[in-house]
């Protein structure tokens, strides 16, 4: 009996790339999702950045094997002529079976209570500390105490948003809130809309709103060509403003990033007054409304403007260590222009990221995202296992020659300042300059 399939090319698949018609295909099977992007909970974009792709690697590197039984109701009936699978894509797709058949990504450890126990150990000395003491040291301690609180709670939020750390998605979403709007300012909502488009477009430069930072940055000179940027819809100008900016950025990257907490406020409040759907957004507005009335109520306790300001200056400063954290792990790492593909995910993956290697005793500090790499593989996966896997990735890169980078904080830094120099270089029309020189 012959085989009574009906199959489609590639090139057919493509054709389905628009919002008004999203096609793609997971395990050869080819599947309309037009209308599932409306209600998508990972975002539209996620799945518009894959559309008219095979898109198997990145479905099975978000979803849960609950979410499978889902995608029959979208089969459009036909299959991917000439469905191939490279080596790499096995391999990977073998450690994702590997993984679930071993549980990891349910045990996710008792990290979760010792966060939140931590969380409220610091919030009290804190608050204790601008509310019961006169001391200016004291005073100023307390502004980095909630810096660093305030990196451990987006640390808990970026879990929460990556898998269910509680019992049920209700709690869940509550956490979230919490977490996130209450307790730092910074809309969940916000946050879920740009991070999974960065995970889907790891360092595209028109993909990935994470690389998307003109007129303060640009990591590339192809940024020189104002891109457009397909996921804020809009053209990344590189202009005279762009280029006085970029040409002094390796100077002015950390005392930026010191006060770079002031645009995720605005980026937040953007998006929650914006005409874009927006997920439970009253109560993303009520979240951000708790923590615009606790935050300036504390600061205000403070006896005077000079305590007010360095206060705010220094707990933005200390959490803008974990601002410098997230550039380090992607700045110096390769990049490329153009629509994230679906058939080399674990290729791109390992292109776009760094690992900043540490001690086991400072994995609290660096929330499990020193495993960069590992995270963006498998982005369930609880960071209590990061370091466990951390051997096998590599094992993995290595058997396929890919590249696995793993720097100390302190290279890691210099890599990422060398990065922005050369581009500074570039947009001061001095790069021949630097050529003759190092000759």
């Amino acid at each position: 009996m012959g085989d009574s399939k009906k199959y489609i090319t590639a090139e057919e698949l493509k054709r389905h790339n628009k919002r008004e018609d999203v096609w793609i295909s997971v395990q050869g099977k080819v599947y309309n999702v037009t209308d599932w992007i409306k209600q998508h909970p990972g975002g539209d974009i996620p799945i518009l950045n894959l559309a008219g792709q095979e898109a198997t690697d990145a479905f099975i590197a978000f979803h849960p094997g609950t979410a499978w039984k889902h995608l029959d109701n979208f089969f459009t009936g036909y299959y991917l002529q000439d469905y191939e699978v490279s080596e790499v894509s096995k391999d990977y797709r073998k450690l994702c079976v590997d993984f679930a058949k071993a549980g990891l990504f349910e045990k996710k450890g008792h990290g979760v209570m010792y966060s939140f126990c931590f969380i409220g150990f610091l919030l009290c000395l804190t608050f204790y500390g601008v509310l019961f003491s006169n001391s200016f040291l004291i005073h100023m301690l307390s502004g980095a105490l909630l810096g660093l609180t305030w990196m451990q709670i987006s640390y808990l939020g970026h879990d929460s948003g990556h898998y269910v750390i509680m019992t049920t998605k209700g709690f869940n979403k509550m956490i979230q809130i919490m977490s996130g709007n209450c307790l730092t300012g910074i809309s969940i909502a916000w946050w879920k809309w740009t991070h999974n488009a960065h995970h889907v477009a790891c360092n595209s430069l028109d993909y990935d709103p994470d690389l998307q930072h003109l007129p303060v940055f640009a990591v590339s000179s192809s940024l020189f060509k104002s891109l457009n940027s397909t996921f804020y819809g809009r053209e990344l100008t590189f202009d005279s403003l762009a280029k006085f900016f970029v040409s002094y950025q390796h100077f002015t990257f950390y005392p930026i990033i010191c006060v770079s907490r002031v645009n995720l406020f605005i980026q937040t409040l953007l998006l929650l007054f914006s005409k874009r759907k927006v997920p439970d957004r009253f109560l993303n507005i009520l979240g951000i409304m708790v923590f615009w009335t606790w935050f300036p109520l504390l600061v205000l306790s403070l006896p005077n403007w000079t305590e007010r300001v360095l206060f705010v200056l220094t707990s933005f400063a200390v959490t803008g260590i974990q601002h410098v954290q997230f550039c380090l792990n992607h700045f110096a790492a390769d990049v490329y222009v153009g629509q994230p593909k679906g058939n080399d995910w674990f290729e791109k993956q390992t292109a776009g990221t760094i690992d900043i290697a540490c001690s086991p005793q400072m994995d609290w500090f660096f929330g499990g995202l020193q495993f960069q790499l590992e995270h963006h593989l498998f982005p369930r996966l609880p960071r209590c296992h990061l370091r466990n896997i951390s051997p096998i990735v590599q094992e993995l890169c290595k058997k396929h020659n890919l590249s696995y980078r793993s720097l100390s904080f302190f290279e890691a830094n210099r890599w990422t300042i060398r990065t922005l120099r050369t581009a500074a270089m570039q947009a001061r029309g001095l790069i021949w300059d630097a050529v003759n020189t190092h000759g």
